[in-house]
């Protein structure tokens, strides 16, 4: 009797290989050092990181939290140079 045995690690390697990891909700506040009410705050606002939901869990691509932190960094150092409406000190 012959039996067929499949290495699945080797079936699913090319498929896995494309995938970008990505970090739970509790991972990136847990990284972060933040609530998950400041990431729901943000989101909310339009400011947040982009996610998607796999079931309930929100998720987030490695490479769109670095896009995120990306901007924020930028609009924080554009307002740190921004003298505002009253002029430089």
């Amino acid at each position: 009797m012959t039996t067929h045995t499949t290495n699945a690690s080797s079936e699913t390697t090319p498929f896995m290989s494309g995938i970008e990891p990505v970090l739970s909700l509790t991972e990136l506040c847990e990284h972060l050092h933040v609530p998950a009410q400041t990431i729901y705050d943000l989101r909310s606002q339009g400011r947040g990181p982009r996610g998607f939901r796999v079931g309930r869990e929100l998720r987030f691509r490695i490479g769109e939290i670095e896009s995120w932190l990306a901007r924020l960094e930028d609009c924080d150092q554009q307002h740190a140079s921004d003298p505002g409406p009253g002029g430089g000190r």
